[in-house]
């Protein structure tokens, strides 16, 4: 573990070089990449797959002003303060145990999961798991650090209040919602068009929302389920942006351990909103067939992933062996769904 543990901190310091995004409007994919690969028994392929994609990367952004407890709702979703926001995050989880300024800050940045079709939040799953698994050190903290100050930079509200009120099952929701008539649309211009799109709101305010957080839980891990599965089926959509209606859910479900259980129900009809509206947008009309898994083990097909190259390949597949572990014997369709995953991104290259 020590080797291990010694690979994703080596890592990360090498990203914190590099800003959270680049391109213009990119999202720096490595910090989330290279844990999934060291979670997922990759930690020797770690640094290579680093070489090769941090050439991509563009330097840390320069600072403006500094953020406060007092002018920090002025600069919530801006994202020319994004190295401000990791400057008061850094400051911030310096002072106070990391749990406790997760708690103080989770609420205030959930409502804004939709901001960079979602990377924030799936970095800060990513951040906050391999806290809980492997323990606290200067490179995790800081890593969490940059995550929040991502989320607050690309803050982002939906343009339409939902609340869940039905009695759908997470799969049985999903399955209702409609479709925009063109898919080919950044995020920011499809979120445009949910409150005009009939059938959208009445479908995804369909959903169970318990009041238990146990059963909150149990829901949010049957969203990750279904949005997976449905991958495999209509991830012809839009190869790429509709991975994170799973990756997302999946970070916020990897969260509430270390979350107050009085945020596990926000939280899930949070996630439940996020995956809805991208499923609208981006998953196809009709279902296609996923490349078959059988006979391939989780970490062959993660294996593949790595090989693939693409980070969104890697980390859907990382989602993809979560939901594996919990699937009854023989049930590879969440295998099929990573290996769709990869097919179709190479087509979309």
């Amino acid at each position: 573990m020590e080797t291990t543990n010694g690979t994703l901190d080596e890592a990360l310091l090498r990203l914190h070089t590099a800003g959270p995004e680049f391109g213009g409007y990119l999202s720096n994919h490595g910090p989330m990449a290279v844990e999934a690969m060291v979670r997922n028994g990759q930690a020797r392929t770690v640094h290579r797959w680093l070489d090769t994609y941090a050439q991509r990367l563009e330097d840390v952004p320069a600072p403006r002003a500094r953020i406060t407890d007092a002018n920090w709702q002025q600069a919530l979703g801006d994202p020319g303060r994004a190295t401000d926001w990791t400057g008061y995050f850094t400051e911030q989880i310096a002072e106070h145990p990391w749990r406790e300024l997760l708690a103080v800050w989770w609420p205030r940045l959930l409502p804004g999961i939709a901001g960079a079709a979602t990377h924030p939040v799936i970095r800060v799953g990513h951040a906050v798991r391999s806290l809980l698994t492997e323990g606290e050190d200067e490179a995790r903290i800081a890593e969490l650090a940059h995550a929040l100050g991502y989320w607050a930079a690309r803050h982002l509200l939906l343009p339409t209040t939902v609340h869940p009120r039905g009695g759908a099952t997470p799969a049985e929701a999903l399955a209702t919602l409609p479709r925009i008539p063109e898919r080919d649309v950044t995020p920011l211009d499809g979120y445009a068009q949910l409150p005009h799109l009939s059938g959208w709101l009445s479908a995804t305010e369909s959903l169970h929302l318990p009041e238990d957080p146990e059963a909150a839980r149990e829901g949010l891990t049957a969203l990750v389920r279904a949005a997976t599965l449905n991958y495999a089926d209509h991830g012809h959509g839009d190869a790429i942006l509709l991975v994170h209606a799973a990756t997302a859910p999946n970070a916020v479900l990897r969260t509430l351990p270390a979350l107050p259980r009085e945020l596990w129900t926000s939280s899930f009809a949070v996630a439940w909103t996020a995956a809805s509206a991208l499923t609208t947008l981006y998953a196809a009309d009709t279902p296609r067939p996923a490349p078959s898994a059988e006979g391939l083990t989780p970490e062959e097909v993660f294996a593949r992933a790595v090989t693939h190259g693409d980070a969104h390949a890697i980390k859907f597949a990382d989602t993809a062996l979560d939901v594996a572990a919990t699937s009854e014997d023989g049930d590879t369709r969440a295998l099929s769904a990573a290996l769709n995953a990869m097919a179709l991104i190479d087509k979309a290259g």
